[in-house]
């Protein structure tokens, strides 16, 4: 059934810190989906490459300085968002990520309908006494939250099971399937790495360098897989804090790529992606590359089962922090060209029918519609694209 456009007054107002990353694609995709449609986007966020990107969408972009992690500097954050907000006058707040979650809720504190897509929980990021502040912090918080967005199953249950009690939604996140998509490795490896063997096995991990993203234990895992698959060569694609603790501890068969504007030819050159992360709440980059034709190893942690189809997990889904398990997952793979095109098949079908971004947009448009009943809400999808995203 056709749904009325909404009106171009409708303001949203996005809040995210981080600004790299998968949660700045995912405010980006979101933006350039609610522009299509009519609304008015401003967008809160740090000076960043994702304030320039946004702002050539043609969404509002306003600057709002903020670290990353919770500091001295909050309540100077907290003004400067709430005098932004009342400059802005939006409809509704999303707040992505734990900090702007934090500086957002306490900055409206319910005025306005606020959304909150943590993006990972706070408290998994974390230990001790720092891990029970965040945890108590979040249960106070999600009375200021007209709606909890979680992008896994297993998220919400770790925020249910956690004591946060609030309404909730379930929005899996998406992935630009025409972007995406698969193409034959040999023109991407010459152009990003002209002095490789092309035939040279090839992994590769995109993601920020940090411990979350667990690089460390693919770097304990690679000498034995190296062993196993010789000449087998890991690129780390991704900046961070923890760049020269790995630099420091990989063998010269391990290359660091940096920080790429557009990972796609990264996804395309390489014959496997590995994220070995300790936690998530669904990592873009197995979506990526699967929707690339590419197989993809990840670790047992919330949310990275359900970016895998069932008939994929059990050679593509290993312990968390088991460098043995990692190794003999990936050295397996690497052996097996048939299986490994066969596997990268059915991934791309899998994100054709569940994670394109199109039916993330689509979901949060409902959201959206639920919280502002007076205003028509956004239809980000096209009526011609529905039966390619709704099987």
């Amino acid at each position: 059934m056709h749904q009325p456009e909404p009106d171009v007054g409708t303001r949203v107002l996005h809040l995210t810190q981080p600004v790299e990353g998968g949660v700045a694609r995912v405010v980006t995709d979101l933006a350039r989906a609610q522009l299509a449609a009519g609304l008015h986007v401003t967008v809160a966020c740090p000076d960043s490459a994702l304030a320039g990107e946004l702002r050539a969408l043609g969404a509002d972009v306003r600057r709002w300085e903020a670290t990353r992690s919770p500091g001295p500097s909050l309540p100077g954050e907290v003004r400067r968002l709430a005098r932004l907000i009342d400059e802005t006058h939006p409809a509704l707040v999303h707040a992505h990520s734990a900090k702007a979650g934090l500086a957002g809720r306490l900055a409206v504190r319910g005025r306005i309908p606020t959304v909150f897509q943590p993006h990972a929980w706070s408290f998994e990021a974390v230990g001790g006494a720092t891990a029970a502040l965040a945890l108590r912090w979040e249960r106070f918080a999600a009375r200021w939250a007209a709606r909890l967005v979680c992008v896994s199953e297993a998220e919400r249950a770790t925020g249910t099971g956690a004591g946060i009690r609030g309404p909730w939604s379930v929005v899996p996140n998406g992935v630009d399937t025409g972007r995406f998509r698969p193409a034959p490795a040999v023109a991407a490896r010459k152009a990003l790495l002209p002095d490789l063997d092309p035939a040279a096995p090839l992994v590769v991990c995109v993601g920020r360098l940090c411990r979350q993203k667990g690089q460390d234990v693919l770097l304990d895992a690679w000498a034995d897989v190296v062993r196993k698959v010789p000449g087998a060569r890991l690129v780390l694609v991704g900046d961070g804090p923890d760049r020269e603790r790995l630099r420091a501890a990989a063998p010269g068969s391990v290359l660091f790529a940096g920080a790429a504007d557009d990972t796609v030819p990264w996804y395309r050159a390489a014959d496997l992606v590995v994220l070995p992360s300790r936690w998530e709440g669904m990592a873009l980059a197995p979506l990526e590359a699967l929707a690339c034709g590419r197989p993809v190893v990840t670790t047992e942690v919330d949310g990275a089962r359900e970016s895998l189809p069932e008939a994929l997990a059990p050679r593509c889904l290993v312990p968390a922090g088991d460098p043995s398990a990692l190794a003999g997952a990936v050295a397996g793979l690497l052996a097996d060209a048939p299986l490994r095109a066969s596997l990268g098949a059915q991934g791309r079908r899998y994100v054709l029918s569940t994670h394109d971004v199109r039916r993330t947009a689509a979901a949060v448009a409902d959201v959206y519609r639920e919280l502002l009943r007076e205003v028509p809400a956004p239809r980000v999808v096209p009526t011609e694209s529905r039966e390619s995203i709704h099987p």
